[in-house]
């Protein structure tokens, strides 16, 4: 038993130190970096890099920290795990009047953008809707039904497969026209913290 626990650790070591010496190519391929422009840019020699990237040396951690440095990501990036529970994202709704908000990525993604799927009712509109204000921008398409996006003075229709695009300085508030609507949105930390807000409050 001692033995197979010993030889998994030593798979789970073996398939981990892969995946780096895949990150670690990937990286530099997509910057279109040789391995001497990133051996310069790390101060490791180019044979060096190429027998990490290769599997013919073994990653050593005071290696990775300049490497991950130089590719513009961080050790923990380049050393995360790979397991089924990063992928799968299982999105419990958070309701509130006229809205429903299911979050589809997890915090602090990498680019600083939450992504979410929202269904809204006539129910939100009603009365005189309170026009929002936050820094960034904010991006959806709808999935079914008419959006009534009200940006400052303007009131835009939205209909089913097309997308809106805007500046979340202007003031604005995104309801549905003529019954429920489901969009998929994409926003900054100021959007995500606007609509969560909203939520709490309410």
């Amino acid at each position: 038993m001692h033995l197979w626990h010993t030889l998994l650790r030593m798979t789970q070591e073996l398939s981990m130190d892969t995946v780096i010496r895949q990150r670690i190519k990937g990286l530099r391929l997509a910057k279109g970096w040789s391995l001497d422009a990133l051996a310069a840019r790390c101060f490791l020699s180019p044979s060096t890099l190429s027998r990490i990237e290769t599997g013919h040396r073994r990653i050593a951690l005071d290696q990775l920290v300049p490497i991950a440095k130089a590719l513009g990501t961080t050790l923990d990036q380049l050393v995360e795990p790979t397991g089924d529970e990063d992928v799968v994202i299982r999105p419990e709704p958070e309701h509130q009047a006229g809205l429903s908000i299911w979050l589809l990525s997890r915090e602090h993604t990498a680019n600083g953008t939450t992504v979410a799927k929202m269904r809204i009712t006539p129910e939100r509109s009603k009365g005189k809707a309170e026009l929002a204000v936050h820094p960034g921008r904010e991006w959806f398409t709808v999935l079914s039904g008419t959006v009534s996006l009200v940006l400052g003075e303007r009131t835009i229709l939205i209909e089913e497969g097309n997308a809106a695009e805007f500046s979340t300085m202007v003031p604005h508030h995104i309801g549905a026209h003529q019954g429920p609507v489901e969009i998929l949105t994409i926003f900054d930390h100021g959007g995500e913290r606007a609509h969560m807000h909203e939520h709490k409050h309410d």
